[in-house]
């Protein structure tokens, strides 16, 4: 099957470094994850004890309004972020992974191509019928990943638009909202 057992080796190694490659990149994004998490847990005590405190010093109704209002807009401000941070650790590694794999995938399809190359020469005479057909399934199957990592790409590029206007649009209302309740709040003191 292959000229060398030194081919077969290097095929091997390179699956192996791609498989290491991999490993490492998932090992980032847990432990870029893991941070983020254990920041977020931090900032939520944090601000929780703050809160309470504040709740606690409130002397009237007018105060509490104001106070319960103003907490909204940096609480989905904040969980927006905390989101969006998520999202580009998973989208880093997501396009690592892809990196990874798309030239996992060329190192393969060049060695394939040296192997029905090989076998073309070494074939017996009338074989070439067989060749032709293993070098176009071959070419079919690569237009095929092609295709799927285009459109991949494009759902991708597609749900990222759309998450971000719905974030956009959910920070406004939020605001929208966060100004009626300051506006009434201050009715309410007057």
């Amino acid at each position: 099957m292959f000229a060398t057992p030194a081919q077969f080796t290097e095929i091997q190694k390179g699956q192996m470094d791609a498989a290491i490659a991999l490993s490492q990149t998932w090992f980032d994004a847990a432990e870029r994850l893991m941070e983020l998490n254990l920041a977020a847990a931090k900032a939520t005590l944090e601000e929780s004890v703050e809160r309470t405190q504040a709740l606690l010093s409130v002397r009237d109704v007018q105060e509490l309004l104001a106070l319960s209002g103003g907490m909204t807009q940096p609480t989905l401000e904040k969980a927006v972020s905390y989101s969006r941070k998520a999202y580009s650790i998973a989208n880093g590694a997501g396009t690592e992974v892809s990196r990874i794999v798309d030239a996992q995938i060329a190192e393969t399809n060049k060695k394939v191509a040296q192997l029905i190359d090989f076998a073309a020469k070494n074939s017996p005479a009338g074989s070439e019928t067989g060749v032709s057909m293993l070098k176009s399934a071959v070419a079919a199957a690569n237009t095929a990943y092609d295709t799927f990592a285009r459109a991949s790409r494009q759902a991708v590029a597609m749900a990222e638009s759309n998450v971000s206007a719905a974030t956009s649009a959910a920070l406004k209302s939020a605001s929208a909202a966060n100004d009626t309740v300051k506006v009434s709040a201050k009715r309410k003191a007057a």
